[in-house]
């Protein structure tokens, strides 16, 4: 189910909250991402999606990438976003 349908910015942070979720689950917090990448459906959702992820990780400041792509699975999902992080030796 795709939420938050024609929404970048909101199926930004959705996908970020389930990112972030899933790192928690094994001790990962936002300070350990590293990396992330956002595609995104068309080049007019960059600085909303770029806003929802600095909404996030603006104190982190983690490598980000951004690709414009021509399509997700889902025709309804505008963006489909990566995260990446380091737990060292924990």
């Amino acid at each position: 189910m795709v939420t938050h349908v024609g929404d970048a910015a909101a199926q930004t942070a959705q996908a970020l909250r389930i990112a972030l979720d899933a790192l928690a689950e094994v001790g990962a917090a936002p300070g350990d991402v590293v990396r992330t990448r956002m595609y995104v459906t068309d080049r007019a959702y960059a600085d909303e999606v770029g806003r929802a992820h600095n909404a996030v990780f603006g104190a982190v400041r983690p490598a980000a990438t951004m690709v414009v792509v021509a399509g997700l699975l889902d025709p309804d999902h505008l963006v489909e976003v990566e995260v990446e992080a380091y737990l060292g030796d924990r």
